[in-house]
């Protein structure tokens, strides 16, 4: 009986001690003019372009505090088949940056939106 409450013990510890995905749900602005919807939905991040529901970022998993990380990531001006490995960094400052690279990073876009 008492390894059985020390088992269940770590694994209650071990399960709740990561922080908790951020619950994200922002409208930033992308290169002035373009209107993002940030969200999270089942702990994953997506972002959305809302003038025509173009899906930047693809479920995106939280890598530390206001970080993500995926591989599913798409560029607005680039075909739609080919995706990045992508990079969401939510700042207090309201500000997002967000990069998306290729060829295992050699190659790399970084653009910041601010908060609306």
């Amino acid at each position: 009986m008492k390894k059985v409450l020390i088992y269940g013990a770590i694994a209650l510890i071990a399960g709740t001690s990561g922080a908790a995905a951020a619950d994200v749900n922002k409208t930033y602005m992308r290169k002035g003019d373009q209107e993002i919807r940030v969200f999270t939905h089942e702990g994953l991040l997506y972002c959305r372009r809302t003038s025509d529901d173009f899906e930047m970022c693809h479920g995106m998993a939280e890598a530390g505090s206001g970080t993500f990380k995926g591989d599913k990531m798409k560029h607005p001006d680039m075909p739609q088949f080919m995706t990045f490995d992508g990079t969401v960094v939510i700042g207090g400052n309201k500000k997002l940056s967000i990069e998306g690279c290729m060829i295992g990073g050699a190659m790399c876009d970084k653009e910041f939106w601010d908060e609306q």
